[in-house]
């Protein structure tokens, strides 16, 4: 039997859709080395809620562009990824279960959180996608949400959390390739906690003196915790990419999977 792994990854600035660099091969190699899932379920910093959660069920995906400002190629993009409906449904289930009210939604489309990061790594838009909205609920019910999406894994399901580990757009400093020592700060403290899979200590992130810059609205640091929620017992860490742009928009990704030849365990019954 085969897991699939869990991806976070830091979508950054609409323009990365763009650019060629380490970034994007980072993601593009992702890509092109791992099998292609049964399907993606992805929750992005973009789609929030503060009741039922959103679960997109459409046969089809438009796009949504949801930026303003920016060249006009990046207007022109597309992604035309199907849906799942039938993994929508799974995904509702199994949250419903675990006490989370849902929806389902044939309408909404996805927006740049969602189709940036995929367009990046599987760019043959064959992978069938569902967008899940991102609860706006505490760390603890975050790391409950991502548990309850655990088992999508095991039927062929690739999870993707995306965000961003230091996300303050007042801050931003548009092609500076200075980096603001608060930003490394933060980041380097997220990414150890990672490394060390402690949810309870990345549950208490706004005790960092750093956090009021680095995370001023929480939205872009929650997928985290979806991510870290949704381990498996043999998963480990593992960096794909990290790095800085426009001065402190931190732009790290991480897999988290069992080591090569580590077979998969049960997740039931395993604490958030």
């Amino acid at each position: 039997m085969t897991r699939e792994p869990v991806l976070f990854v830091s979508h950054g600035a609409p323009t990365v859709a763009l650019e060629r660099g380490p970034y994007a091969d980072a993601l593009a190699g992702f890509g092109a080395a791992h099998p292609a899932p049964r399907a993606i379920a992805v929750v992005s910093a973009h789609w929030t809620a503060a009741g039922a959660v959103g679960i997109t069920s459409a046969e089809r995906h438009r796009l949504i562009y949801d930026f303003g400002g920016f060249p006009d190629a990046l207007y022109a993009l597309q992604y035309p990824a199907p849906g799942a409906p039938d993994v929508a449904a799974r995904a509702a289930r199994l949250l419903e279960a675990a006490g989370f009210s849902t929806r389902l939604d044939p309408v909404r489309g996805l927006d740049h959180g969602a189709w940036i990061p995929l367009r990046l790594a599987w760019p043959e838009a064959r992978v069938p996608v569902v967008q899940l909205a991102l609860p706006d609920a505490p760390p603890e019910s975050l790391l409950r949400f991502g548990a309850a999406l655990a088992p999508l894994r095991d039927d062929g399901v690739l999870l993707v959390a995306s965000g961003g580990l230091v996300h303050n757009l007042a801050r931003v400093r548009f092609g500076d390739p200075a980096t603001d020592p608060w930003a490394r700060a933060f980041d380097a403290w997220v990414a150890e906690r990672v490394d060390l899979l402690d949810a309870a200590g990345l549950s208490r992130w706004r005790e960092r003196p750093e956090a009021p810059l680095a995370a001023p609205t929480s939205e872009h640091l929650d997928p985290v915790l979806v991510a870290v929620g949704a381990r498996a017992p043999e998963d480990r860490p593992a960096t794909l990419y990290a790095g800085f742009q426009h001065g402190n928009l931190s732009m790290r990704s991480f897999a988290l999977r069992a080591p090569a030849g580590v077979p998969p365990r049960s997740t039931k019954g395993e604490a958030p």
